[in-house]
């Protein structure tokens, strides 16, 4: 594909982002001046924004689906690495665009989908919508909770249909498992317990202002982040590690598995207490992140505790530590029992002696069935739904708020702090142990612990603690600025 067809940055007379008023624009769009919605056997033109990892999968989607003749057919594409883009652009014979803010215009869009790093995920998403999109955002959905809000509050606003990349959402199996627990078939639930044992080495550690790659439009890709100098050596995938832009373990993998513990529960809000113990540990490299961690969050029903580990199972190991059959996934300890989610479409319940009594598997096309609720406009088809999505991605950055604003603190504190929250002595103890494994000594790297948290879970705010409510959302870089949407 030759370059004249890809999008430049640099707006004609006719973009709403050519005056000074461009800003404003972008807040402005209505879902009546913008919206197109396909009739129920009309193709849907879809765009994919950043595509160099998951967006890679939401394109295969799109493809089969058209593939299929299923009415969906891929129209744009969206990334602000111009090699990415440029090869992507030639491969499938589509406009591309290093904008998104160009790309959402196109009035012939219905849906957008994407997969940019992290800070990007809200603001992209509500842009999408304010311009008349169906929109389909990876986890986690925002950077921070306020933002995750406003996109939620943007959906309904503007009358979209959103669907979070929280692809276990459309397992039967992992659903019909969650109403046999609810129904109480083991018993009180003691503990929902999600883990991300998933191994992340060192990302090196090099001088301050690396260049980045020439063919990279910075400005673009720090977007709403401060445009700071880039500190690290990969510009792409470590950025997880890096608090401006991504969200540790918690935000990139533990999502999935912090969303199926929560769904277990039952429970639609943040949680009213959280804390953090943790620490980036067995290393020294750019990354800030956490690569051990457990994050409590003390729901009335039972604690939902989420344990990271990414060093393996000892020094100099090749595998990942495991608990009761799962590494990366989701133990439900009852009093009757325990369900294990080891992946993504299924489940096992086992009674008190670890006797297999019930199993349960199944899944639809997550992206499939966000297409199937663009088409009947209702939103109690998608299986996961942007309220979903946001509940989901808020505990990851409250439990990351309080281990920011944690000190390195001596083992026999931490204990002693941990002691009266269920769960809390005996998580601590595993971790600390799988630590000693890897010649980890906490004498001189200590954990850091976090303060314990209170919040109104209606208000999605701290209680007393104006530090903690400062990290609930962050300052943007003009323009790119998420909007107030509040109600």
């Amino acid at each position: 594909m030759s370059k004249s067809k890809i999008q430049s940055p640099r707006f004609n007379r006719r973009s709403f982002l050519s005056s000074t008023l461009a800003a404003t624009a972008v807040t402005t769009w209505t879902a009546k001046s913008w919206a197109r919605v396909a009739g129920a056997n009309e193709t849907l033109n879809a765009g994919v924004v950043g595509f160099r990892g998951r967006g890679g999968s939401h394109i295969s989607s799109i493809l089969g689906m058209e593939k299929n003749e299923k009415g969906v057919r891929l129209a744009a594409l969206c990334d602000v690495d111009r090699k990415v883009l440029d090869a992507a652009t030639a491969k499938h014979s589509v406009p591309g665009y290093t904008d998104v803010r160009r790309m959402v215009e196109d009035k012939k869009l219905d849906v957008v989908a994407i997969a940019t790093p992290n800070h990007w995920h809200s603001l992209a998403a509500i842009w999408a919508i304010q311009a008349g999109k169906d929109v389909y955002v990876e986890k986690p959905v925002s950077h921070n909770v306020w933002e995750g809000r406003q996109l939620v509050n943007a959906a309904r606003k503007y009358g979209k249909i959103v669907q979070t990349g929280t692809q276990s959402r459309s397992s039967s199996g992992i659903r019909e498992a969650t109403q046999w627990v609810q129904a109480g078939n083991l018993g009180k639930v003691l503990i929902a317990r999600g883990l991300c044992y998933k191994p992340r080495g060192s990302i090196g550690k090099v001088a301050d202002g690396q260049k980045v790659p020439s063919e990279v439009d910075y400005d673009l890709w720090c977007g709403p982040a401060p445009k700071d100098e880039m500190r690290r050596k990969n510009l792409h995938y470590d950025w997880h590690w890096i608090w401006n832009y991504g969200n540790g373990d918690l935000g990139n993998q533990g999502i999935h598995q912090m969303d199926i513990a929560r769904w277990f529960l039952g429970v639609n809000e943040l949680s009213p207490l959280v804390f953090s113990v943790g620490g980036r540990l067995g290393y020294q490299d750019d990354g800030e992140t956490p690569n051990t961690q457990y994050v409590w969050h003390g729901y009335e029903k039972a604690p939902l505790i989420f344990e990271v580990r990414g060093l393996p199972s000892g020094k100099g190991a090749k595998g990942m530590d495991n608990y009761r059959g799962a590494g990366v996934g989701v133990v439900i300890e009852c009093e009757g029992g325990e369900v294990v989610v080891p992946n993504y479409s299924g489940a096992i319940a086992k009674d008190k002696t670890g006797k297999e009594i019930k199993k349960w598997s199944g899944s639809e096309d997550h992206f499939a069935n966000f297409i199937k609720a663009v088409r009947s406009r209702k939103v109690e088809d998608l299986n996961a739904d942007i309220l979903e999505g946001h509940f989901s991605s808020a505990l990851c950055h409250t439990g990351n708020i309080s281990y920011q604003l944690g000190r390195p603190t001596p083992l026999a504190d931490i204990r002693k702090a941990v002691d009266a929250h269920r769960g809390g002595v005996e998580t601590l103890d595993r971790m600390v142990a799988h630590l000693e494994k890897n010649e980890v000594d906490l004498a001189k790297t200590p954990l850091t612990l976090g303060p314990v948290l209170k919040m109104d879970p209606k208000k999605e705010k701290f209680i007393g603690d104006a530090a903690a409510d400062k990290l609930l959302t962050r300052d943007y870089r003009k323009p790119y600025v998420v909007p107030d949407l509040s109600v």
